[in-house]
């Protein structure tokens, strides 16, 4: 079946998977995939829901975007894993909390952010959240053994969780836990980019002081969104500093303006830091619709951003690429479009944005979900050109005012992150080409 126009035919190479077995490869390009991942459910009404996982793999599907690649099923992440970055007690407390029955208050001796309105105790917690960790775990074994180039687990992205807090969402750091797998394994140059709304603190505070660790993360103004951190001044600590960049946007930022600040901060620090691997963290939340962010990108611009990664990746980490999901809670309309593109780009199928949705997964979805106005197409007929930033004080004259001050307040930000950061990689933060 065709995507965009036409999907490249697929070698097919026998490989063991993490979990053991055999299962079949697309060339060096993996999904990981558990039908597990949807026991990762807070409750009915909260904004983090499964649903979306199904609907984008049943999306993808629908376009032949899976023909003739098997999925990696990953097992949970073990004790081992998890106390990589969690502390024992943290770990015993989330599984002390899954175990008891639903309903239950948490244990009055280890809350570690359990019970909250945002992170609620759900039935066997500690399995669904250690599942979502070995996936991202699992894709980190597949590239490091050379069985893959690119991994992608959408089921991923847990950025939030602290060594022995749950947070913002999140049980277990599965990007964080991948890292620390992948230094122990041969890699001590690993660069992590966070595109999801919130800040990306939970990453980042693992390997503040880690100077083998690049973490870059875009994401709303701190001074506007939880988690309420992810300041330009935000670069690390001792050895490590340089190797934390943040770069906060305002609310509102469009497609053209973040695309602009990405492609000002993101690519002049990867060429500098020169990562073995880079690992991305792609939440959907970044979205004009998403009901608990304010920034206004299209799935065009997410979809933009996932290519730009992708081909940083092939620059300089000769193509090894490790993609999770993240946020994102438009579960219908936004996130099944994003991270199709997402999984179309780690498996260089890429979908056009014209493309129309699938009858069939608009008649399910319209089941599941009615009265929800669907989309119609896998774009959002978004113009997804940027000017390129020039340096301080050169940004063109556009003759509209609102879009002059709205360049003006990015190229603050813009600046302000190059000033904080780029000293340190040895990069020069006024000249266009660094």
């Amino acid at each position: 079946m065709s995507v965009g126009g036409a999907v490249a035919s697929v070698s097919m190479t026998t490989s063991s998977t993490a979990a053991g077995g055999t299962t079949q490869l697309s060339g060096d390009r993996i999904v990981v995939w558990s039908p597990d991942y949807l026991d990762y459910r807070w409750g009915p009404t909260h904004p983090m829901n499964p649903t979306r996982l199904d609907l984008t793999m049943a999306l993808s599907r629908s376009l032949g975007l899976l023909e003739g690649v098997e999925t990696v099923r990953p097992s949970p992440a073990d004790d081992t894993d998890l106390l990589r970055i969690h502390t024992a007690s943290y770990v015993d407390a989330v599984k002390r909390a899954g175990s008891a029955p639903e309903g239950a208050a948490p244990p009055a001796d280890a809350p570690h952010g359990l019970g909250t309105e945002d992170n609620p105790i759900f039935p066997r917690m500690h399995e669904a959240s250690a599942t979502l960790a070995g996936g991202t775990l699992a894709a980190a074994r597949e590239i490091a053994s050379g069985r893959a180039r690119r991994a992608v687990s959408i089921g991923g992205g847990m950025h939030h969780a602290m060594a022995d807090w749950a947070a913002g969402f999140c049980v277990y750091n599965d990007a964080a836990i991948a890292i620390s797998w992948l230094l122990d394994h041969g890699y001590d140059r690993i660069a992590y980019i966070d595109v999801d709304a919130h800040h990306g603190d939970g990453v980042q505070h693992a390997f503040l002081g880690d100077p083998r660790v690049l973490t870059i993360s875009l994401h709303q103004h701190p001074a506007t969104l939880w988690p309420n951190t992810g300041w330009s001044s935000e670069v690390g600590a001792g050895p490590a500093e340089g190797t934390a960049i943040n770069l906060p946007v305002l609310p509102g930022t469009v497609d053209a303006l973040w695309l602009r600040a990405f492609h000002a901060v993101v690519p002049g620090a990867v060429a500098a830091f020169r990562p073995q691997i880079l690992i991305s963290q792609c939440g959907a939340d970044s979205h004009r619709e998403d009901p608990l962010a304010d920034l206004s990108l299209t799935v065009d611009g997410q979809r933009a951003s996932y290519l730009a990664m992708r081909d940083l990746a092939d620059r300089y980490c000769e193509g090894r690429w490790l993609a999770v999901g993240g946020g994102g809670y438009g579960l219908v309309r936004v996130v099944p479009r994003a991270w199709t593109h997402l999984i179309a780009a780690a498996l260089d199928r890429e979908i056009d944005p014209s493309t129309p949705i699938p009858a069939d997964w608009s008649d399910r979805v319209g089941a599941l979900a009615p009265g929800v106005e669907l989309p119609t197409g896998m774009g959002e007929d978004s113009d997804v050109s940027y000017m390129p930033w020039d340096g301080p004080g050169g940004t063109p004259e556009t003759g509209i005012a609102s879009l002059d001050r709205a360049l003006t307040r990015i190229d603050s930000a813009i600046i302000a992150t190059r000033r904080a950061a780029f000293p340190l990689l040895g990069l020069d933060p006024e000249d266009p080409r660094d």
